[in-house]
């Protein structure tokens, strides 16, 4: 099948039709992990499957017992801050 790489924002994508996720036993929301080689794209289901998100390969619940835990490993002297991208560029409005 041939298909093209669209622009999307600041990014580029590719549409997937219903039959190609079919055909792959995807859906939307589904986790993948995408490898890169010379010349190819590979995309494959991960073994978390739909909505489970992984931090360092763990999943949340195996790395922290709650959020509470996570924040405490925060350094105490994190100043979260506004980062400044620049000028716009395209169509954004800011």
């Amino acid at each position: 099948m041939l298909a093209v790489i669209q622009k999307w924002g600041n990014h580029q994508g590719l549409s997937f039709t219903p039959e190609i996720l079919n055909q792959a036993q995807l859906s939307e929301g589904d986790e993948v992990f995408i490898t890169v080689r010379p010349g190819e794209i590979i995309i494959k289901p991960t073994a978390q499957g739909k909505g489970k998100y992984t931090f360092r390969g763990k999943s949340f619940g195996e790395t922290f017992a709650s959020k509470a835990e996570l924040v405490a490993q925060m350094p105490s002297d994190y100043n979260p801050h506004e980062e400044d991208w620049g000028q716009p560029v395209g169509k954004e409005v800011w």
